[in-house]
């Protein structure tokens, strides 16, 4: 497996450590008031990279912009998820963090877009 692979399933499983636990501590306090941060980190952070993760280890290998793809996607989880959290917990500022995680994590998925529309390149017909 190539580092780049790793790296995005490394992150992929903390998201959903980190969520899972997100999720037992709101089941266990009965206040889901958080729940949508919990759901972008789940789905961008766990279900993403990990999709992400896998494309690049069958793809074989990414460069620069499966790298690129890897800090956009990783941060963009990352800041969305914590500032949503952050703004629904009442903290009005940090509704510019949710725009800014979104920002970077639209680039990001741009990026893996250009990272599978350039393995067309290279695909081999299965015979």
């Amino acid at each position: 497996m190539s580092k780049l692979s790793l790296s995005f399933f490394t992150v992929a499983a903390l998201c959903g450590l980190v969520g899972m636990v997100f999720g037992a501590v709101m089941g266990v306090t009965e206040d889901f008031t958080l729940s949508p941060s919990h759901a972008h980190l789940n789905l961008l952070g766990w279900a993403s990279l990990a999709i992400m993760g896998t494309f690049y280890a069958l793809a074989g290998r990414g460069g620069r912009l499966g790298w690129t793809n890897f800090v956009l996607s990783s941060a963009g989880a990352i800041v969305m998820s914590l500032s949503l959290g952050l703004y629904l917990a009442g903290n009005q500022p940090f509704l510019s963090g949710v725009m800014a995680g979104t920002v970077i994590a639209v680039l990001g998925m741009a990026t893996f877009v250009a990272s599978v529309a350039r393995s067309w390149g290279r695909a081999k017909i299965a015979t």
